[in-house]
């Protein structure tokens, strides 16, 4: 039996990977080109400090500029009546209930065979495609869920079966993205997005203790086969456009960690190729510029297209070859002080501690969260199961709109 899953995820891994995912491709256009790859807002309607929620700031003051502060594309979608969800944004459309847990073997199948709502072009979403889906609107407090970061008036999101000794969170749904390197040492690994507590990791493709497929859910997608699909440039100026989502980054990061909101306010005073409406992305925007084919395991780089520059840095046991984590202006509502945390996404390895060891345990490109600040002399610290680690202290990279 274990035979024949291991031939199944080595085909799927090494040659169907590319037929079945949507991964990102960089291609070049012209500026004139549409927007083929919109990002969604966050949903966030609230501002918040570093510990709390707050009154709408002065728009002269760095928190107005915050998810709240800077809304365009907001979700919108339509149900179509027959278990099938369009997204207006994006122009993809969804599956709306993803019934039972799967192997990614029979996930792939069961895309092939599904005629849901009279289509045959249901696929498995790339990462980049399920994470449009996710609203930071959600909230978990000591594992009691208070919203999902899913917008459950469209879409059903189950939790972990308790009864069968999972914990409620335990109903990630995976994506088509396989990642490059390998987590927890040795395991093959597939991005997936936790709709239940907000984060993107990676997951084993086998349990490692019982040596069989993992199962976990899936939702399928068709429609605009773009979505996902960066169309970088090079400015020449210290700036790259990225045409297929009307976004202009900083080339490269300035090399300094900072806290979260002083990172807010150097983004917005950044003053660069002439512009100075530079702001902090947030997390949506932030994860749009991951390279999810690269990592420094396969391409001993950052997860991130070599258009753009990165800064690299010492690991917390001083181990060269590390890359920083990177603020996003939207906060994370989870924990005992929920306003507290705010987003990053892991170019490099996303460390945590396990058995006293450090290791990549959630894929470089997985979304996770910090504590907004602290104590220099008080971090690096690991919590959770796989030990995450807590660093406060990250790197920042500027964007702006390039259609307003």
């Amino acid at each position: 039996m274990n035979r024949i899953i291991y031939s199944l995820l080595a085909i799927l891994f090494f040659s169907g990977s590319t037929a079945i995912s949507q991964q990102n491709n960089t291609k070049r256009v012209s500026e004139a080109s549409p927007i083929s790859y919109p990002i969604v807002h966050t949903g966030v309607s609230e501002f918040y400090n570093t510990n709390a929620i707050i009154k709408t700031p002065n728009t002269t003051e760095a928190l107005y500029w915050q998810d709240a502060g800077r809304v365009y594309n907001k979700p919108s979608y339509t149900n179509n009546e027959d278990g099938t969800i369009s997204d207006e944004v994006t122009g993809l459309m969804w599956q709306q209930d993803m019934g039972e847990k799967m192997t990614y073997p029979e996930a792939v199948k069961y895309a092939k065979k599904s005629t849901l709502g009279g289509y045959d072009d249901w696929r498995l979403p790339s990462i980049k495609e399920l994470y449009s889906l996710i609203q930071f609107t959600g909230q978990l407090k000591r594992d009691k869920v208070q919203a999902l970061f899913i917008d459950t008036n469209y879409f059903s999101q189950p939790f972990g079966d308790v009864s069968k000794g999972e914990r409620i969170i335990d109903a990630q749904t995976w994506s088509s993205s396989i990642y490059t390197g390998k987590t927890m040492r040795a395991d093959e690994t597939i991005f997936g997005v936790n709709f239940v507590d907000g984060r993107i990791k990676g997951y084993p493709a086998v349990k490692p203790r019982a040596r069989e497929a993992n199962k976990m859910y899936f939702r399928l997608v068709r429609g605009n086969s773009e979505y996902g699909k960066n169309s970088f440039v090079d400015n020449g100026d210290g700036t790259i456009s990225d045409y297929a989502t009307g976004l202009m980054w900083q080339k490269s990061d300035d090399g300094k960690a900072r806290d979260w909101k002083k990172s807010i306010e150097y983004c917005e005073n950044l003053e660069l190729a002439g512009y100075d409406d530079w702001h902090l992305p947030n997390i949506k925007e932030l994860q749009s510029i991951v390279d999810y084919q690269r990592s420094p395991m396969a391409s001993n780089s950052a997860a991130i297209d070599p258009v753009f520059e990165i800064s690299e840095i010492k690991d917390p046991e001083n181990n060269k070859g590390h890359y920083p984590f990177f603020w996003a202006t939207t906060s994370h509502l989870d924990g005992p002080k929920p306003y507290s945390n705010a987003t990053y996404i892991a170019f490099g390895k996303s460390l945590g501690k396990m058995r006293g060891e450090l290791m990549d345990v959630h894929g470089a490109g997985s979304q996770r969260s910090d504590p907004k600040t602290g104590a220099a002399s008080s971090y690096p610290i690991y919590r959770g199961p796989q030990g995450d680690l807590v660093s406060v202290f990250n790197h920042c990279r500027a964007v702006r709109r390039i259609i307003k």
